[in-house]
């Protein structure tokens, strides 16, 4: 196969899961430092002019979980998927309430949390907290936690809540005033192991510099 190319930055955790999952395949792929846009050569690769986007060898592929079964299918090295249809969906549905009912409404309040863009209003506030809580309430329902979040091994739904619960935890302290490990209790334990995964330290890595990336290249302080 051609080697793939990673558009995107290492200051998105969407970005992040597919790496991820590229690291943790063995994968030979070339990082490719985009950042979101509107310009029509770049909306010709990423038709919504979001990150991630990866270049194939038939073309290109946006929206991480859909790039995410394009690796698992496309890309040798170790599976991250359930062989049994039944606990493979499960791992989708782990990935659709990090997604969902973490990362997506956690994001409306970044701003705030992140980029010193001022308050978000109370309106937005009062529907982000009840959608946080209710999917941490799934994911605790539904996650076994033995060690990992579908089971005893390493599956996409951790590589999504990896990089989705920490946000949606810092946006809860910083603009709720709530720890939301209390809600998910069994996210730390989770967290702790995950991040023993080299894989996982070099993109924490990657990360950081990366963040410092973005914000020189929006004009934002240190």
């Amino acid at each position: 196969m051609t080697m793939l190319k990673l558009l995107g930055f290492p200051a998105s955790n969407y970005y992040n899961m597919v790496k991820m999952a590229l690291m943790e395949k063995g994968a030979a792929y070339e990082d490719v430092r985009v950042y979101s846009g509107s310009k029509e050569e770049f909306l010709s690769k990423s038709a919504m002019g979001k990150v991630p986007c990866l270049e194939t060898p038939d073309g290109f592929l946006t929206e991480t979980s859909v790039i995410l079964d394009y690796i698992e299918d496309a890309v040798d090295g170790p599976s991250f998927y359930p062989a049994d249809p039944y606990e493979r969906a499960r791992v989708r549905e782990l990935v659709k309430y990090s997604e969902l009912y973490l990362e997506l409404p956690a994001r409306r309040c970044y701003g705030e949390a992140f980029f010193g863009t001022g308050p978000v209003s109370q309106e937005v506030k009062d529907s982000v907290r009840p959608v946080l809580e209710r999917g941490c309430s799934a994911i605790k329902r539904r996650g076994r936690f033995t060690p990992y979040l579908a089971g005893d091994t390493l599956t996409y739904a951790d590589m999504v809540f990896l990089h989705s619960f920490p946000m949606a935890a810092s946006v809860a302290h910083s603009v709720f005033d709530w720890n939301l490990t209390e809600e998910l209790p069994q996210a730390q334990a989770l967290l702790e192991h995950l991040n023993q995964r080299p894989v996982v330290a070099q993109i924490a890595e990657d990360t950081k510099q990366g963040m410092k990336e973005f914000r020189k290249a929006y004009g934002m302080a240190d």
